[in-house]
């Protein structure tokens, strides 16, 4: 009999304490799924412009409710009594304590720290009195960590060196900008472009049509083919290499524009590369129907012009949009003095225009410069009117010390960027682009979910 008491007594004690530990638990639980919430809710406004934290801040309060069901805090767990922000660049883990951030530019990860919550033990406080042990009280947090970041896969595997942290393409759409190559011996100014790669990653895809080539004519095919290329690059990283990487830099941009030269003449009836759509520039063929290496400056056409500030001296790499006079010149000589698309606000509406009025092969409305515009040298057309339009990445290179390239560096956004005009027939490496958008985050631009992912990810 005083056994069975004994072992009675003891059962009943290790019931009564499971009871509270799962009190414990349940609230432990619950802490956990409202901190995951709030962090993940919070990350997805975290995408480097100048109000994510706010915004970011404003989710955490606004877009999650929960209920914690044992603790002796809010029943309600919904506002910002109920947890603890903190924003970094490099996320916390178990073994390292990361990098804490206040600039929303560089907060890409949210540690979420719900309110520590009291569980009173009803059984344990009754252990507490008889044995005067402990205190019959018990301690629950819970931590969540999230992080967002864009990817962008299969675009042209190009950087530029942004004016500022805070330029944003759709600010500024319809812009020109004159890019010229950066590292080696060159500057990182605004202005400057580069070749990038995925960071830490191979940038090609295995199963793209660059599979298996190497030097030149990788690089020519990243840049100019069609179809799958590249691996994705991540916004919250990319590495970087000197324009002077790529030897037929120019080639590879001018295919677009119906001109094989250099390491792409093989390519010229290759499908895998070919012009877009409309081709029309200020160049045309020293003889034949092919420019190439030959090509001269046309009398009788002009190709889309850049900002009127350039010639005005008012601007250097990145113009204000206004393009009314070099437009007139455009209209004078191309069609007359008569503005066929007096609707077309950009340099890229006309561009578009140009090809829906071209899309009966017959001239009408262009005349005889539907022959500039139709590509004569290679065999095969895009249907893609926005062949002539490359992704590249937007960096903020003046917070950045490079004496050549540089790695694992953070992307403002990337920008959709119209090719206005062919690069390195005048014997620079200029290349003359109009910004179209950004891309991503519900921008202007072609937001094509096969290409750009933005994702929200718990890290813990």
């Amino acid at each position: 009999m005083a056994f069975w008491a004994m072992t009675l007594a003891v059962f009943i004690g290790l019931v009564a304490l499971s009871v509270d530990f799962g009190r414990m638990a349940a609230t432990q639980s619950e802490l956990q799924s409202y901190a995951d919430n709030v962090a993940l809710a919070a990350a997805g406004e975290l995408n480097g412009l100048s109000d994510s934290i706010t915004r970011a801040t404003l989710a955490a309060q606004t877009f999650i409710i929960d209920t914690q069901t044992f603790g002796d805090g809010d029943v309600i767990l919904s506002n910002e009594g109920d947890y603890q922000l903190a924003f970094f660049s490099s996320p916390p883990t178990p073994t390292s304590s990361g990098i804490a951030t206040t600039d929303p530019y560089f907060a890409g990860y949210i540690q979420v720290t719900a309110t520590q919550q009291n569980v009173s033990a009803v059984f344990g406080a009754a252990f507490a009195a008889l044995t005067d042990q402990g205190s019959g009280e018990g301690l629950v947090n819970a931590t969540a960590v999230a992080g967002f970041t864009q990817y962008a896969c299969d675009i042209t595997p190009l950087m530029f060196c942004a004016p500022s942290i805070d330029f944003r393409a759709d600010d500024n759409i319809g812009n020109s900008i004159l890019l010229r190559s950066g590292g080696q011996n060159a500057s990182w100014l605004p202005g400057a472009f580069g070749f990038a790669s995925p960071a830490g990653s191979v940038e090609v895809d295995e199963d793209g049509v660059c599979a298996g080539l190497s030097g030149a004519k990788l690089d020519i095919c990243l840049i100019s083919a069609v179809g799958n290329r590249t691996s994705c690059f991540a916004q919250s990283g990319i590495d970087i290499a000197g324009g002077q990487r790529v030897g037929n830099f120019e080639a590879a941009l001018n295919v677009r524009f119906d001109i094989y030269h250099a390491g792409t003449n093989q390519l010229r009836n290759d499908p895998d590369y070919p012009p877009a759509p409309n081709v029309l520039s200020s160049w045309e063929p020293a003889s034949g129907q092919c420019i190439g290496n030959t090509g001269v400056l046309a009398l009788a056409k002009i190709g889309l012009p850049a900002d009127d500030c350039y010639d005005a001296g008012s601007c250097s790499r990145f113009g204000d949009g206004d393009w009314s006079q070099g437009r007139e010149s455009y209209v004078d000589i191309n069609y007359g003095g008569v503005d066929p698309f007096p609707s077309a606000v950009t340099r890229y509406d006309y561009y578009l225009a140009e090809i829906e009025a071209s899309a009966g092969g017959s001239g009408g409305l262009l005349g005889s410069l539907i022959n500039d515009i139709l590509p004569q040298c290679s065999n095969n057309t895009s249907s893609d009117p926005a062949r002539r339009v490359v992704v590249a990445a937007s960096i903020d290179c003046l917070n950045l010390t490079m004496s050549n390239g540089h790695s694992d560096v953070k992307v403002i956004e990337f920008v959709e960027l119209f090719l206005t005009a062919p690069i390195g027939l005048d014997g620079s490496k200029d290349i003359w682009v109009e910004i179209v958008a950004g891309v991503g985050g519900g921008s202007g631009g072609s937001d094509d979910e096969a290409r750009f992912r933005e994702v929200v990810q718990l890290y813990r």
